[in-house]
């Protein structure tokens, strides 16, 4: 049985090795690549009943989770590029609890949101890929957490949250509303 806490953190949360090198950002980039294709492949023929589905209690639905994660990729392709092209840029953080409650956030047409993903991924890929391990050094600096974030991080971090949000849509097509079980 699953629990509210295991429902929120399907694959565990958050947490980096402890030593990141090279081969862990050649493995997150790919997650990067193939992000939007497997997203595309969960939702591509769902009815508005099943986006309607949440991935737990109180949870966010799976049209939520697709528009959010335009929403976060949006904004992590242009902290990287600030990072990139900038001295520790202050980064802008956003509420994006808030922003999915929009009504481009609820939408059951996923196409607009899909469409970001597949080209912010494609973009994201083709800079990640031709990074330099010095690059992955560069950092941004995020004014909620008071702290400097190096790139290297922060795709790991992002290696997580697709992999984090591909999980909920599989538990809310699993679950599909029924939490009865709990």
């Amino acid at each position: 049985m699953d629990t509210l806490e295991q429902l929120r953190y399907p694959i565990g949360q958050d947490q980096l090795p402890e030593k990141i090198g090279m081969v862990n950002y050649a493995d997150w980039i790919l997650t990067i690549r193939d992000f939007a294709w497997h997203v595309n492949d969960l939702v591509k023929e769902l009815s508005s009943t099943e986006l309607a589905y949440i991935y737990r209690p109180e949870g966010w639905n799976i049209k939520q989770v697709v528009h959010h994660c335009a929403d976060s990729h949006m904004n992590a392709l242009t902290r990287f590029k600030l990072a990139l092209t900038e001295e520790n840029p202050v980064i802008k953080p956003y509420k994006e609890a808030l922003w999915a409650t929009f009504a481009d956030a609820t939408d059951d047409d996923l196409s607009a949101s899909m469409k970001m993903l597949e080209g912010i991924h494609a973009r994201w890929y083709t800079c990640l890929s031709k990074l330099t391990p010095r690059d992955f050094e560069r950092s941004y600096f995020h004014p909620d957490q008071q702290a400097l974030v190096p790139l290297g991080e922060a795709l790991g971090h992002y290696d997580w949250h697709c992999r984090h949000h591909l999980a909920h849509i599989q538990q809310a097509l699993r679950y599909k509303n029924d939490f009865s079980n709990l």
